[in-house]
């Protein structure tokens, strides 16, 4: 049997999962007063707090393709060194649909006001990367590490304040995989060739943002924006404003065909 050798070029397509890791930040938890028309008089001493987690959701579906180039020290096992660019679809807009919540009826809040749930917040729409790769070949068996250079955009409106925050984002990613070349005779070979590589690969990207959130949590029933800067609103915790960084984790599962290689 001829010995398989990994220098060429390869494109494919892959599909997997993205989970967030970014860091947990204290809540914002804000008190307001009846004259903000947010919280009815009367309820102030003990319903005139609102908490807000200051997470984004950066968990969903995530697919693509990727093109690579791979130059082998030597054939059949040896260092393995390449480069590889991906372009990826990231659904992490699942709960856009949860952005804000009219008051319920009953409670303290008066009725007409809409509070905005910043857990709403779509993260990324797309994300890509351009990475090195660095491996060691057992034949078929191609175990590697990568990292290198991250973009990103996308994450909707700014909790409050209905301005877009779909700003381009950079930063890098690092992580490590698993790729097989598929045996000439096996039946997920579809092209019958050496040229058919399967891998599992996961990544940890991390994109600064690089801008500030509004801090605006409801507006209230005649239309006006409430922010925690905002007259008879205090801060109690958290931040009112602040710099951002997307951070998550993708597992992945990924096909290539590889040019040239036998």
């Amino acid at each position: 049997m001829a010995v398989f050798t990994w220098p060429g070029f390869d494109a494919g397509f892959n599909a997997g999962y993205g989970l967030d890791a970014a860091y947990r930040r204290a809540p914002t938890v804000v008190g307001v007063s009846p004259g903000n028309a947010i919280c009815a008089a009367g309820n102030v001493t003990t319903n005139g707090v609102l908490a807000f987690s200051n997470r984004n959701n950066n968990e969903g579906f995530v697919g693509g393709g990727q093109i690579g180039y791979n130059y082998q020290f030597t054939p059949g096992s040896g260092f393995v060194v390449g480069i590889e660019a991906d372009a990826q679809y990231a659904d992490f807009g699942a709960q856009r649909n949860r952005f804000s919540a009219a008051a319920p009826a009953g409670s303290a809040i008066i009725p007409g006001t809409l509070v905005y749930n910043p857990n709403g917040l779509s993260g990324l729409d797309y994300f890509g990367t351009v990475r090195g790769r660095l491996g060691y070949a057992f034949d078929r068996t191609l175990v590697y590490a990568t990292g290198g250079f991250a973009y990103g955009s996308g994450g909707g409106r700014q909790f409050g304040t209905g301005v877009s925050s779909n700003d381009f984002q950079t930063g890098y990613a690092v992580g490590g995989g698993i790729e097989y070349a598929l045996p000439t005779d096996s039946f997920l070979n579809f092209f019958r060739s050496s040229a058919v590589t399967l891998k599992v690969e996961g990544l940890y990207v991390n994109l600064d943002q690089s801008r500030r959130s509004a801090g605006a949590f409801a507006t209230n029933n005649f239309g006006q924006t409430i922010t925690t800067t905002s007259p008879g609103v205090t801060l109690i915790s958290g931040p009112a404003n602040t710099n951002r960084s997307t951070e998550f984790a993708v597992v992945r599962a990924g096909v290539n065909y590889k040019f040239g290689s036998y």
